[in-house]
């Protein structure tokens, strides 16, 4: 695995992993992310093919395009963070898609804890709420929603996986 994929690849995955345990991506973690974005752009070592240029941009877009989420609050500071950081590992060309599969994975969690809540609950179509017992349908426990943040570096890791299996197969 070249040096680039195996840096952004650790990068996903401690992501990932804080975000769907804890419902948090800690600022150190997203800095790291972005520094080595742009390392590795600038060492020609970026495993998604970016310029220094493209991931600065990339990373301005990212943040931008996902900041009017968070301003309404329907979205958290470290997923836009992370989206940023994410433009300037893969590069704006990228971003669209990458907020497209994550957001479809996103409704599809969203919906499975819905269903899931109907059940539990015994509720029939009448008896449908969205609140449980006092709490949010989207609780699970004490976090709520969908680790956004983890469903976004996921997309990226499986882009850069076509991009391997694609670049193996010429």
């Amino acid at each position: 695995m070249p040096f680039g994929s195996a840096v952004f690849t650790v990068w996903a995955v401690l992501v990932a992993w804080s975000d769907c345990r804890d419902r948090r991506v800690a600022n150190g973690l997203v800095a790291f992310g972005a520094a080595a974005a742009l390392a590795c752009a600038a060492m020609h070592a970026a495993p998604f093919g970016v310029a220094p240029m493209q991931a600065a941009v990339g990373a301005l877009v990212g943040f931008v395009a996902l900041l009017p989420f968070f301003l309404l609050g329907v979205m958290g500071a470290a997923d836009v963070k992370v989206f940023a950081v994410l433009g300037a590992w893969c590069g704006v060309s990228a971003l669209l898609g990458l907020w497209i599969a994550a957001t479809i994975v996103s409704a599809l969690h969203a919906i499975a804890l819905l269903v899931a809540a109907r059940v539990r609950s015994g509720a029939g179509a009448a008896g449908w709420s969205p609140w449980r017992n006092g709490q949010p349908t989207f609780a699970i426990g004490a976090r709520r929603a969908t680790p956004y943040a983890a469903l976004l570096v996921g997309a990226a890791s499986l882009h850069l996986l076509g991009r391997s299996l694609q670049g193996a197969m010429h």
